[in-house]
């Protein structure tokens, strides 16, 4: 009976330091934005700024018109 109780102790504790490595490996994956991937966020949404910026310039203007617009019959 000894072994078996022994076992069982054995297999609880080893479950629980399961448990509390899977906390500790989480953390190291998911750690977050770093800077690199920040600044090539930035990068890319610079480029698309300057690629559709005639395009994103006459929708805000479209947009803003129309407002003014409809903003007087109110």
């Amino acid at each position: 009976m000894k072994t078996a109780s022994g076992k069982m102790k054995q297999g609880q504790n080893i479950i629980k330091k399961e448990k509390r490595i899977k906390p500790a490996i989480f953390r190291r994956t998911v750690s977050g934005i770093t800077v690199i991937e920040l600044v090539l966020i930035l990068v890319i949404v610079i480029a698309l700024l300057l690629i559709f910026k005639n395009q994103l310039i006459d929708l805000i203007n479209t947009i803003f018109d129309k407002i003014v617009s409809e903003s007087s019959g109110i």
